[in-house]
């Protein structure tokens, strides 16, 4: 089983990163769940979402603690926040930054990707919603699911504007920088 943690502010997409990777990994006839973790916040405020991707039946129902995998959408969150808590040894990290990964105190064993999510996000959805765009970094870090199979849950979920988020996750795959 791999077991991520999205860590976002609200109106990002962090639940909907999770809804939508699990919904791939169901269509490519594995087992998913997702669920989010938070109260009344309001946009802006932190969220944490989750999901889990097994090719067994998945009879877990609780928050991830040690996860496989973080996927920040918001770098903010690193300072404000412990976002690599319980991270596996070992585990991948997935950030949105334009930073180099030597100036975001990321420490420990941990694989580290970065993408420039917010850039690519303004450019081709002309604003910084970077769900899609860190469904790519994701997956082009660690292979959950097949790309393609994200194609057909982005254009049900965002109906007219689905091109434009398709465009944003295949670019933010291609300009991920994984670090060993």
């Amino acid at each position: 089983m791999i077991e991520i943690r999205f860590h976002g502010r609200g109106g990002q997409g962090a639940v909907t990163s999770a809804e939508l990777l699990a919904v791939a990994a169901i269509s490519e006839g594995r087992y998913a769940q997702a669920f989010p973790s938070f109260g009344p916040e309001r946009r802006g405020a932190p969220v944490v979402a989750y999901a889990r991707v097994d090719d067994r039946p998945i009879r877990l129902r609780t928050n991830i603690y040690h996860p496989d995998v973080v996927v920040i959408l918001d770098p903010g969150l690193l300072e404000v926040a412990n976002v690599l808590e319980g991270l596996k040894e070992g585990g991948t990290v997935v950030i949105n930054t334009n930073k180099p990964v030597e100036e975001l105190g990321i420490e420990g064993n941990f694989r580290v990707a970065v993408v420039d999510a917010d850039r690519i996000a303004r450019e081709v959805l002309g604003r910084p919603i970077t769900n899609t765009t860190m469904l790519g970094a994701l997956l082009k870090a660690v292979e959950i699911v097949s790309p393609s199979s994200l194609i057909e849950p982005l254009n049900k979920r965002f109906g007219r504007i689905a091109s434009k988020n398709v465009e944003a996750f295949q670019r933010a795959y291609k300009e991920t920088k994984v670090i060993q």
